[in-house]
């Protein structure tokens, strides 16, 4: 193993590396430690994270650089000050509440202070305006060198190497499928290499040809000198007033000297090292601009006016890693065997130690031991040009602060990927979300409706919209674009044994059946969820979620036989697809199809090549919304013919588009899961309530003796749905912790939603098992009130699949009519 980059997200991966009992490691830095961004750091330690993943990396880091320090005898310099979180809004306080929730899910503590208290943990902090705040006791800030050397003494306790003032020029692949990382100091020949070179990502990237979805934002933070209130609380030995963020004017500020730093988040940074740093670059950093903070400068003032008394000591404009999103890349790259990437780290010196951790997880034991999927590498596309990037990656620091709801829509990049059909869609009111670089309806604004997103962590302004169109397509017929679902063809004589191999799942057995087949991992959890279609005896057509198409890709790539007896073809910019649902789908295929779409002609769970107006279509008869209804794949370059000889056919059937909120109100109506949410590398597939797509008896599949381990040894875990009560106007939105009546933690909530059908509030959870019985009444927090929620029986709409299945004794209308 060759781990390149010696900062501190470097260091703690050769760490972790080592104490995984990997000895045969080496660590490759072109200066000297700590030479890139990691020597800037302003060294926070922020436990908040709205994500399940990052917030687990986090509270893993905090904890660990305690124990690195008794470990090695090392100082860290870490200092448990505390941090608090100002709140001026409602909805502000909505998302502490929310974020409250995931915290006790991972275990992190989080406590709730008035304006009052805040004063008292911060005194020269002025509270007028305040409505609250939260207060994470157990973070502070840490010294970023001293806590990288300390880490390079651990590595080197066991037996691991560190070559300082090297640099690497090249980066081959040999014959024998090895690595050879060329240097300026000789050659190395190795089976693994972990990229972790912060500014220098592209570049390290280029070198094995990935274009790595990272680049630098400058950011800025201002060191005053030494002020008297300081001075004097230490002069009487009283506690320092740690982290203070004021989340609304999107800076922090805590003591540092006796003095203060302020480190704001502006709108307006500029990307940096976009090409990459220079060869020579080493303690780096830009010209200030202080301009540019002003508005910040000036509302930490008015919070704590005696920031605004103290000198300007120095200005620090460091490069600091970003993606669109915000949040690192942790884990395989794509396509290349034994590349793994450290990167992107906009909260390195949090990250470093929980990513180094679950890194070296995934390398040696096979997957990570959490869940990964909020920072893997392959949750971008080629799509994430450097042209994206720098709109993306600016918009992603000016939007650290900014609230962040559980349906927000980004802006910038944006349209990148449109399907044909996006402009017809858009006059019909469409209001389009981004998955995977791909435009897609969230809800459609009626006539007179602004044709605008609200977002909340409560009922949005879309609420009564979103629940018209699930009501027609229960009681009409709904079109619904999935053209960003990922499709591929695998084919050849080794097809059938490889998939099978692969999924937990018996694979249809006749020509033109359709299966739903997971790919675990080898613990058994999870990895990914296939709609399979025999289409020939050696012909197969997979289908699986949009977002996740690198990564679904990527799995199947990597486990495909190399002897050539398979094949597989991209066919997502290829196919669209276009989901026609309701009880009155048979109705419009009949009017513009001479095929036959009856019940005895094309049953459920079977698809078939038809022509529907002048355009082939592969139609397949499933759907993610409970209905009557079919999946029809399409030639690209036939969508818009496809799409305008629907809508013409069912106008007086009363066939409306929907979107995608309107499909997750409904999947969860009949408690459809989702790789994601309720399907993880966490949860066992049985866990997970996958026991009827899963063949233990069909013959060796990956994951499948872990899976026969759990039930000898009993799961920990059930899938749930749960009916929530006494809902006004906040539904669960997953993460919601759930609780017995007398207190006690049991689970979580992995998604909610109101259902349109059955007129009530659901959700769906993982939960112990000795709390799962149907009946079972717990409490579940949403936005920190307690609703008694019952566990019902799964699928509480149509439970017997009656609709999908066109059956007579099928319920003719909602339960809510």
């Amino acid at each position: 193993m060759v781990v390149i980059g010696g900062g501190v997200v470097g260091v703690s991966t050769l760490y972790h590396l080592a104490r995984k009992g990997w000895s045969d490691v080496m660590l490759i830095e072109r200066r000297e430690l700590t030479s890139g961004s990691t020597w800037h750091a302003a060294g926070l330690l922020p436990l908040f994270n709205m994500s399940y993943s990052v917030g687990q990396i986090h509270k893993y880091s905090v904890r660990f650089y305690q124990e690195l320090q008794e470990e090695t005898g090392q100082d860290v310099g870490f200092r448990k000050v505390g941090n608090i979180r100002l709140a001026t809004t409602p909805d502000r306080m909505d998302e502490y509440r929310q974020y409250a929730g995931v915290a006790e899910t991972i275990g992190v503590n989080v406590e709730f202070l008035t304006p009052d208290q805040v004063k008292e943990h911060w005194p020269l902090c002025e509270t007028d305006g305040l409505i609250g705040a939260i207060r994470h006791p157990d973070d502070g800030y840490i010294q970023p060198a001293d806590l990288t050397q300390a880490l390079a003494k651990g590595a080197r306790m066991r037996g691991a190497k560190i070559h300082r003032h090297t640099t690497v020029l090249g980066i081959e692949r040999t014959g024998s499928g090895e690595w050879l990382v060329k240097t300026d100091k000789g050659d190395v020949t190795c089976e693994h290499i972990v990229s972790a070179t912060g500014n220098f990502a592209r570049k390290t990237g280029a070198m094995v040809g990935l274009d790595v979805p990272v680049i630098p934002v400058e950011h800025q933070y201002i060191v005053t000198d030494a002020h008297p209130a300081v001075q004097e609380r230490q002069a009487k030995g009283l506690p320092e007033m740690g982290v203070l963020r004021g989340a609304e004017g999107s800076w922090y500020m805590r003591e540092e000297r006796g003095g203060l730093i302020l480190g704001p988040y502006e709108v307006g940074a500029p990307c940096c090292y976009v090409d990459g740093p220079r060869p020579d670059s080493e303690y780096e950093l830009f010209p200030e601009d202080v301009e540019r903070l002003e508005p910040h400068i000036e509302d930490a003032i008015r919070r704590v006016p005696v920031f605004g008394e103290a000198g300007l000591k120095t200005v620090y404009n460091g490069a600091i890693a970003y993606t669109p999103d915000g949040s690192p890349i942790v884990g395989p790259a794509w396509d290349l065997r034994n590349f793994w990437l450290n990167e992107g780290h906009s909260f390195g010196i949090t990250a470093a130690g929980g990513a180094g951790w679950q890194l070296a997880e995934w390398i040696v034991e096979g997957e990570p031991s959490i869940d990964m999927m909020g920072v893997d590498p392959r949750r971008f596309g080629p799509y994430a040009t450097r042209g994206y990037l720098k709109r993306k990656n600016e918009e992603a620091y000016a939007n650290v602060y900014t609230v962040h709801y559980p349906d927000e829509e980004r802006p910038a990049g944006r349209p990148l990927r449109t399907a044909p059909c996006y402009e017809r869609m858009k006059n019909l009111g469409a209001v389009f979300g981004q998955k995977f670089g791909w435009e897609r309806p969230n809800w459609f604004a009626p006539a007179g409706v602004p044709q605008e997103d609200h977002w909340s962590f409560r009922r949005s302004r879309w609420f009564e919209h979103v629940g018209a169109e699930c009501r027609n397509v229960a009681e009409n017929v709904g079109l619904l674009d999935m053209t960003a679902f990922a499709k591929c063809r695998i084919e050849g004589p080794g097809a059938e044994a490889f998939l099978d191999h692969l999924v937990a799942n018996n694979l249809p057995k006749k020509i033109g059946r359709v299966g739903l087949c997971h790919a675990l991992a080898p613990s058994g959890g999870v990895m990914s969820e296939f709609t399979i279609q025999r289409e020939a005896p050696d012909r197969f057509y997979l289908v699986s979620a949009g977002a996740l198409q690198r990564i679904d890709h990527d799995w199947l790539r990597k486990h495909m036989p190399t002897d050539g007896s398979v094949r597989m073809t991209d066919l997502t910019t290829q196919m669209g697809a276009l989901v026609l649902a309701g009880p009155k789908a048979r109705q419009v295929l009949e009017r513009v199809s001479d095929d036959d779409w009856s019940n005895a002609a094309f049953p459920w769970l079977s698809g078939q090549d038809v022509v529907i107006g002048m355009a082939p279509v592969k139609a397949l008869r499933v759907n993610f919304v409970g209905e009557l209804g079919w999946e029809l794949h399409h030639p690209l370059e036939m969508q818009n013919h496809l799409f305008d000889t629907l809508m013409a056919a069912g106008q007086d059937l009363g066939l409306k588009p929907f979107g995608i909120r309107a499909m997750d109100s409904l999947r969860l109506e009949k408690s459809y899961r989702m790789v994601g949410a309720e399907l993880s590398i966490e949860y066992g597939a049985e866990e997970s309530g996958l026991d009827r797509f899963v063949r233990p008896d069909k013959g060796d599949f990956i994951g499948r003796d872990a899976l026969l381990k759990r039930r000898e040894e009993g799961l920990r875990w059930r899938f749930v749905t749960l009916k929530v009560h006494d809902v006004t106007d906040a539904d669960a939105v997953g993460n919601n912790p759930v609780h017995d009546t007398g207190g006690e933690l049991v689970g979580r909530a992995t998604a909610g939603n109101y259902g349109w059908r059955v007129g009530a509030s659901l959700a769906l959870a993982m939960l112990r098992p000795d709390a799962a019985e149907p009946g079972t009444e717990l409490v579940m927090d949403i936005l920190g009130t307690p609703h008694r929620v019952e566990v019902i029986a799964e699928s509480p709409w149509d439970p017997e699949n009656l609709r999908l299945r066109d059956k007579a004794e099928a319920p003719a209308t909602p339960a809510h009519a």
